[in-house]
Parts: C-alpha cells; structure tokens; sequence
C-alpha cells in the first residue's frame, strides 16, 4: 500500500489561524487546528504578526501532522502591513486592512496620479484598505518607525519568510498593495509613498516554490514550502474557480469576486483589479461590514442572529468600521424609515440588507470587469463563516434573484492554500487539484424573485445619506 500524503494549508486571518491537515489524493481532511488573534480596537485595527506566527504553531500542532506534512503553504489576509526591522523583528504592530486612518493617503495618491491611471497600472484605485496609502500614513505620523524599517511585507509574506527564511510574495496577494502591477513593482507609486523598493520581497511565478521548513519552526525541517497568497485568491483556489463563476464570501469583510479572463482596470475604484495566485485575474468588490457588523446590530437589539422578521421599511446602512463599498471611509453606521410599528426583528433583516446590498450592487461590474456575462445564470456560490446562516442564505437569495450554492467543503481559504501546496508535488496547476477534491460540491437553492422594492430602498437611502456618510449625496 502506497504511503499516505499529507498537506498543510493556512488560513491567517484577521481574528485567527486556521490549518488543515488534507489527504493529497482524495482531499479528504484528516487534521483541524485553529488559533486565536488579537486585533485593537479604538481609531486604528493593528495586530502584533507575532502573535501570527505563534498561531501558526499552534494550529498547524492541533493538526496533528505537523512533523509528518508533505508540503505546505500560507494564505493570510490581504494588505496588512508588516514592517520589520534589520533583525527580523516587527518595528510595531501590524495596520490591517480595515484600518481606515489611512484615507487622506488614498486621495492624494488617487489626485496624484489619477484614478484612471491607477488602474490602468495597478489595476485598481487604491482606498484606506490597501498597503500603499497604509506605508504613506505610516510615513506622515510615524516616521521614525517608516525610517527603522529594513523590510515591508504583507502578512502570508511575513509568515512565508519566518517559516523558510526567503523574502518572497506571489503576484495574487502583491496585486492588493496599489504598488504592483502586471510589469513588476510601480517605481513612481513607490516613489510618490516614499517607499524604496528594496525593501520589498521577490515575486514568485505562480506555482512556484517558496522554499524548505527551515530548522528550529513549529513543521518539520526540509518540507517543501509554497509561494501562498492572499486570502481572496486562496479561496478561489479552494474552490476550484473557473472563469466567470461568481463568489459571495460573507466573513468579517465581505467579499463577491470571479476568476476573470480579462485583466480588470475599473477607473470608478468599486472593482479592484487583483491578480489570482494563477496566472490570470481575480476581480473584486470588497465590504469592510459584514458578519461582524450585523452581529454587533443583534447584540444592541438583545436578539439572536437569526431572530428576524420581514416586513417593516427600516432601512440600515451598517457601516460600523467606516466602508470601502461604496467608498466612505468616515461613515458609521445609519438607521433610517422607523416607525412605531417596527420591531426588532425587522431591524435585524434591515441590517443584514444593508450588509448584502453592497456586495450585490457590485456584483455586476465584477462580472464585466472580468469579461463574464452578469445575465449568465451560473449559481452564486455562497462562502465565508456566514454562508450557512439561515438568515444569510434567504438574504442572499432574496436580493439577488440568483441560484445559490452553498459547498460542502469549509475553510477554503486553508483549503486552497492545500491546494498549491499539493500542487507542488503533483504538478498540476492547483485549481485542478482542488476540482479533483471536488471542494465546491454542495447543495443548491433554487432562485427567489428579486425583492426589487427592498433594493430601491436602500439605495435611495444611501444616495440621500451621502453628505451624512462624508460624500456629496449627489455623488452616492
């Protein structure tokens, strides 16, 4: 009998780190582990990439093949900011993607250089969320920490290096800083954020090796190690994502993005023009509120997450952390239409209306960028830590008008992160592989008509909002 192989795929995350420990034949998953993080609160969302990489340890231990994997790799959340010093050691904490202090950067790159132009380059129109305006903040109010930075990473990369020692990145994740684009690192962008290139990790083909476990980590000496990439890219891996195809990924950001057979360059800044961890496109709509938000709003009413009720015309824009879809960093977050009659259930659907409408609304334009049909009628696969609520599920369906699939498989970020760590002892591109697990197997729910009037209450509401959310409202 052929001895059994093994693969160890990472999920860095905001809140955690998860690892799966998956069978490279059948994708059959043998070994979970999970590790908690810590993120600030208050004005800035920072994380100490130390407490990653101790996570990292941790989950990959509660696998329960840590000292036999085969191969591994690291996904980790898109655009964190990792500053290091000559030594290695983080120069303080890490500012998330969801840090949105960063703003007044974002429109002086974008008035500097030009929207359209921007995405002609990069791809995409920098917001708050991305690492380029992140380094320039840094810069403007900590300038002694930019100056005793020796190295810039994003998270998988920062994880990447301490596991194998190589300063290396993948084109998936280097696509979400605003400073790479399809020719390589964008010298004027870096030079206009003051950031000198040097300090910035090689880019690796796709498929390519990062390199070995190196001696003294938590996974044995010597596995061979894979290039990672961005949690997005990752978990169209994990999927097994073929062109066209339409994602709703519904966790503490929300996420609709399709494997794209176009390069995307949207001038309007909804679409961002990412790169897969492949060698084509992943275009993408990203929401900074989604699950969480709609939590915090069942927990200020003293419901459960799924006590809703229909009916009622509230409308709730819950843009808890600001919001970058639409882009309205300053915003927070707005209940409109109440009236004596309205209950707290029906506030709660509101919520998760508000929460689902901005994902939708962009859910076009990321079809089109990509070069797919938005009338086609592929199904909506449905993923993230919300896609098997309930309450989600009938939202989803109910403001779509679309099938949807909600696959088998969880954790399909690791799980794609398996999926190129399988690749690299197989061969086969890792979409392939992960078609082969037949990870996007799972039921589907049949479409609803369209709650149109739903729909136009919303985005009445945000029109008329704008000068309350920071934007014109003539500009909403």
């Amino acid at each position: 009998m052929p001895e059994q192989r093994v693969v160890i795929g990472f999920d860095s995350s905001t809140q955690s780190t998860k690892a799966l420990a998956v069978d490279l034949d059948t994708g059959t998953v043998l070994g979970r582990g999970r590790a908690v993080h810590t993120v600030s609160t208050g004005a800035g969302r920072e994380s100490d990439p130390e407490q990653w990489w101790d996570a990292l340890g941790e989950a990959a231990a509660r696998t329960g093949w840590a000292d036999r994997a085969a191969a591994v790799s690291i996904a980790g959340q898109q655009h964190g900011l990792v500053t290091l010093d000559a030594a290695g050691a983080p120069v303080r904490p890490a500012l998330l993607w969801n840090d949105v202090r960063s703003a007044p950067q974002a429109a002086e790159l974008k008035a500097a250089i030009g929207a359209a132009e921007l995405a002609r380059r990069t791809g995409s129109v920098p917001t708050a969320a991305f690492t380029a305006p992140t380094w320039a903040w840094l810069r403007a109010h900590e300038p002694v920490a930019a100056d005793r930075t020796a190295a810039v990473r994003l998270p998988h990369d920062f994880l990447t290096e301490r596991l194998t020692g190589a300063a290396v990145t993948d084109r998936g994740d280097a696509s979400g800083t605003g400073w790479w684009g399809p020719d390589g690192y964008d010298r004027d962008v870096l030079a206009r954020i003051g950031l000198d290139p040097g300090l910035l990790p090689e880019v690796l083909p796709p498929g390519a090796r990062a390199g070995a476990v190196r001696a003294g980590t938590p996974l044995r000496e010597g596995t061979p190690v894979a290039a990672g990439t961005g949690d997005n890219m990752a978990a169209a891996l994990g999927l097994g994502l073929l062109p066209g195809q339409p994602v709703l990924s519904l966790g503490t950001s929300g996420t609709v993005y399709a494997v794209g057979r176009t390069r995307p360059a949207d001038p309007s800044g909804t679409v961002a023009g990412f790169a897969d961890a492949l060698g084509g496109w992943l275009p993408l709509a990203c929401t900074l509120n989604c699950t969480l938000a709609v939590d915090h709003f069942a927990a200020l009413l003293g419901r459960g997450r799924e006590d809703v009720e229909d009916g009622g015309t509230a409308v709730v824009l819950p843009y808890l952390d600001g919001e970058r879809t639409p882009d309205l960093p300053g915003a927070s977050g707005l209940v409109h239409g109440l009236r004596h009659d309205t209950t707290p259930g029906q506030l709660l659907q509101a919520a998760y209306d508000g929460a689902a409408h901005a994902l939708l609304a962009a859910l076009d334009g990321v079809l089109r960028a990509g070069g797919a049909d938005p009338a086609g009628d592929e199904p909506l696969l449905l993923i993230g830590g919300g896609a098997r609520g309930r309450t989600w599920q009938r939202t989803v369906l109910r403001l779509s008008g679309r099938a949807v699939q909600v696959p088998d498989a969880e954790e399909l970020v690791a799980l794609g992160a398996a999926a190129q760590a399988a690749a690299l002892l197989t061969r086969e591109p890792a979409d392939a592989v992960a078609r082969r697990w037949k990870t996007a197997r799972g039921p589907v729910l049949e479409p609803v008509e369209r709650d149109d009037e739903a729909l136009m209450r919303i985005g009445d509401t945000l029109r008329r909002a704008g000068a309350l959310q920071g934007a014109p409202a003539e500009d909403r």
